[in-house]
């Protein structure tokens, strides 16, 4: 009798801890429902300990309190990252619920880890998956049924915003967020080859269930980037179709006439795959659409890592030697791109499946509305730009200096394995710096920033005095897209754009006009060039000519007692003979 009893708590223990050989919550539902975060995290820590191909580590903290978990897999069971790339093995990061309103990734990735242990899914030997449970866990644990109108299922999911209400596909670069810290910590230490961040769409209604967003292939380089657009991406296209998923391009437009195409979605450094491109990462953001049922979102996001996996270890010679071979002609490179636009004298020619659109009388407003008509479907060849160019550019210095005191941007620098030193004494250096002309602050706040906008420069040179302490950084890095892409004011997502500098735009000295008066007549007398300049901006202007303020603030930025500091960005360039 006592050996029945232990035989059905054993049965029951063993029910618990593997509930019907992990049958996902996805699973049991019938493609209704995703799991929860605990559940999630719970559902690994269960897979991991039955399993050894598979291993769950608990990064740092996140804004909602909670770890930020990183699962890998590896069929050797080495889970040294160090190992993989010198084993010269594919290192494939996933992210899943960036925004926990788009579970999709999150139900696959379960499904697809415990498939990779059991020996359902074949795994390479080339390969290792390493994938993010849950990146938003505080928007994760906000949980409803009502803040992804446009969306068809689940019945109740996560919200866009983390505990903090920041959108974290738009935190790579300012890293706001805990959350973004404990990403990029990851990011770093792993070093992936491939980058895959798993997302549903929002915008036009068509047939294809899963798009996918690429990284620019011209951002990647000649290597890397022929290699992804001319090779890979046709193979992700060609798997997704043999396994009945019509893939298509992520569509970049709601209501808008197709006759001229559409551009490919330009992903700067504040989103994920932008970020991923810095240190030459390929990445991709597979897109499902929102309208079709939960079921097969996560079915085609599933077939999607699947065909990532099967094609990384088809090109894993390719994926890594061009990669390294981009990585070295970053180190080497003069010019690099600040911006990119579309390029519209290129482009590809792709296959669309769509609907017509019309217009009805609308229920609501009783007014005209806009509609896609599912009774009409067609398919189309379509112009798709997928072709950019630089629309800004720079030369890197041959080092940047940081002064010590802008800790927040050093700490972002170290955090993204930037190699830096301290000066060991005051010493004075020859540099070149910004001097900020014009600008504009957006006047609503995006992201908890009111970025900075049409900058306007002027480059200046002088021999700067430095202090023992303050940071030097040469270029010439494997991180050098990130060091100048941050550290130039004109970025897309530079730092000074995203108001770290902001201190330096107002001044914290100024003057009394009575007194100013007697001191600027005294210097003009010493300093005639100054009169002299003085004199011509009033002959050639009116209304400068009018005002004595005016004419008193320019004396007044003409002379050493205009602080220095003001509107001088604090990131100087050291040239090289």
């Amino acid at each position: 009798m006592q050996k029945i009893f232990l035989l059905f708590i054993f049965l029951i223990t063993a029910a618990i801890a593997f509930p019907q050989n992990f049958i996902t919550a996805f699973e049991k539902s019938d493609g209704k429902q995703t799991a929860t975060y605990f559940e999630c995290i719970d559902y690994y820590k269960q897979l991991a300990k039955a399993y050894p191909v598979i291993k769950m580590i608990a990064g740092d903290t996140t804004d909602a309190g909670y770890p930020l978990h990183i699962v890998l897999f590896s069929a050797d069971k080495d889970f040294n990252a160090a190992n993989w790339h010198k084993q010269h093995k594919v290192v494939v990061l996933v992210n899943n619920g960036i925004h926990p309103g788009e579970p999709d990734g999150i139900d696959a990735s379960m499904m697809f880890l415990r498939n990779l242990a059991q020996g359902k899914l074949k795994a390479p030997n080339n390969v290792v998956f390493a994938v993010i449970p849950v990146y938003n866990i505080g928007g994760s644990l906000n949980r409803n049924s009502f803040s992804r109108v446009n969306q068809n299922g689940p019945e109740s999911y996560g919200f866009r915003g983390n505990a903090e209400n920041l959108d974290l596909n738009r935190d790579f670069i300012k890293a706001d967020s805990k959350n973004a810290f404990a990403f990029e910590k990851i990011f770093q230490q792993l070093n992936p080859d491939i980058f895959i961040d798993n997302h549903v769409s929002d915008g036009a209604d068509y047939q294809h269930t899963i798009t996918m967003l690429t990284t620019q292939h011209n951002k990647l380089g000649k290597e890397t980037g022929n290699f992804l657009h001319d090779v890979f991406e046709p193979a992700l296209y060609k798997g997704m179709q043999e396994k009945n998923w019509d893939m298509c391009p992520y569509v970049n437009f709601e209501e808008s006439s197709l006759k001229n195409g559409w551009d490919a979605f330009y992903d700067a450094p504040r989103y994920s795959t932008g970020y991923a491109a810095l240190f030459e990462t390929i990445a991709f953001m597979p897109e499902t659409h929102m309208l079709k049922p939960y079921k097969g979102r996560v079915e085609s996001t599933y077939s999607f890592m699947q065909t990532v996996l099967e094609e990384a270890s088809k090109f894993s010679n390719d994926i890594l030697t061009k990669r390294a071979a981009s990585i070295n002609a970053i180190k080497q490179q003069k010019d690099f791109p600040l911006s990119w636009k579309t390029d519209s004298s290129k482009f590809d020619k792709i296959n669309f499946k769509g609907y017509d659109t019309a217009m009805t009388i609308s229920d609501v407003t009783g007014l005209p509305r806009y509609f896609y008509d599912h009774l009409k479907p067609f398919e189309k060849e379509i112009l798709f730009y997928d072709y950019f160019t630089p629309s800004v550019t720079v030369q890197k210095p041959e080092a940047y200096i940081i002064p010590q005191g802008w800790h927040d941007v050093i700490e972002r620098l170290k955090l993204n394995n930037v190699i830096m030193h301290q000066f060991k004494n005051d010493t004075t250096v020859s540099v070149e710096y910004y001097k900020v002309d014009d600008y504009k602050a957006m006047p609503k706040a995006y992201e908890k920033h009111h970025r900075n906008d049409d900058i306007q420069l002027s480059t200046l040179a002088d021999s700067i005095h430095f202090l023992k302490g303050d940071y030097i950084i040469y270029t010439g890095q494997n991180t050098d897209r990130y060091i100048v892409e941050t550290l130039e004011p004109l970025g897309d997502d530079s730092f000074f754009a995203w108001n770290f500098f902001d201190a330096i735009l107002q001044r914290k000295e100024f003057y009394s006009d009575y007194r100013w008066e007697d001191i600027a007549a005294a210097y003009l007398k010493q300093h005639p060039e100054v009169r002299s300049q003085l004199e011509e901006k009033k002959k050639s202007n009116a209304a400068f000519a009018a005002s004595a303020r005016q004419q008193l603030y320019f004396v007044y930025t003409h002379s050493p007692y205009s602080e220095p500091a003001y509107m001088r960005i604090p990131v100087f360039r050291v040239i090289g003979k």
